[in-house]
C-alpha cells in the first residue's frame, strides 16, 4: 500500500494536477500591466484653457490687467465691440497687418507701373507726337490706382489671415455661456498652452478676480 501512495500523481488524482507547479504559469512570474487605455480608466478631455465671465468693460479690463501682470501671456479677451483698453491689457501691442498693407501697396505700385511701361516699350509701342515710348508721367494715375487697390486687398486678406478667418469652430464656442459674448458680457481667458499654465492654480487665480463664474473650455 505504501508503493502505491508514492506513486506520482496519485495523491492528487491524473485531473487534479498542482497548477502553480506547472512549467506554463510559473509562480514567480508578475501579471501582466494594466492598459492604460481601459474603459474602466476615465480618460479626462483635454482642455484648451479656462474661462472667466465678467458683466463689464472696466472687470474684465482690469482682470486682463492682473493676469498679465501675474506673468500669464497666453491669454485672450472677448467682448461684444471692441475694447481698446482690453488688447493693450492683454500686452497685444503690434500688429504685422501696416507691414502687409505697405508691401501690398508697393506690390501694387511697381506691377502697375512695369505692366504699362511693357505695353508702351515692347508690346506695343506707338510714336505718338514724337513722344519718348517711356512716358512716364502717364503711366501715374493708373501707378497710383494699382497702389491703392493691391493695399486695399493686402489690408483685406492679410486681416483675415491674422485673425484666422473664417473660422467655423473655436474652442471657446463650447463654453456654456459664450453665446453671450455678442451681447452683453465679457470673457477672459488663460490658454492651457501658456508657459506658466497649472490648472489648479490658474483656477484659483480666476476665482480671486471676482468673476460671475469659471469654466473649463474644453478643446
Amino acid at each position: 500500500m505504501a508503493d502505491e501512495k508514492d506513486k506520482p500523481g496519485e495523491e492528487y488524482g491524473d485531473d487534479d494536477t498542482d497548477i502553480s507547479a506547472s512549467p506554463r504559469l510559473p509562480v514567480s512570474a508578475s501579471p501582466a500591466p494594466p492598459i492604460s487605455l481601459s474603459p474602466r480608466l476615465p480618460i479626462s478631455p483635454s482642455l484648451y484653457g479656462v474661462m472667466a465671465e465678467f458683466d463689464n468693460p472696466s472687470d474684465v479690463v482690469a482682470a486682463a490687467r492682473r493676469t498679465y501682470e501675474a506673468g500669464y501671456r497666453r491669454i485672450n479677451g472677448y467682448s461684444p465691440y471692441p475694447i481698446e483698453e482690453l488688447w493693450e491689457a492683454i500686452g497685444f501691442h503690434h500688429t504685422r497687418l501696416p507691414i502687409i498693407v505697405l508691401i501690398g501697396g508697393i506690390i501694387g505700385g511697381l506691377g502697375g507701373f512695369l505692366m504699362q511701361y511693357y505695353l508702351a516699350v515692347f508690346d506695343y509701342p506707338l510714336n505718338v507726337g514724337g513722344k519718348p515710348f517711356n512716358s512716364w508721367p502717364a503711366f501715374v494715375p493708373i501707378t497710383f490706382e494699382m497702389t491703392i487697390l493691391c493695399a486695399a486687398f493686402a489690408a483685406v486678406f492679410g486681416m483675415l489671415a491674422l485673425n484666422k478667418l473664417p473660422q467655423p469652430y473655436h474652442p471657446v464656442f463650447n463654453a456654456p455661456n459664450f453665446k453671450l459674448a455678442s451681447r452683453d458680457t465679457f470673457f477672459l481667458v488663460i490658454e492651457a498652452n501658456d508657459p506658466r499654465y497649472d490648472h489648479d492654480e490658474v483656477v484659483e487665480f480666476l476665482k480671486s478676480l471676482e468673476p460671475k463664474e469659471v469654466c473649463d473650455v474644453e478643446v
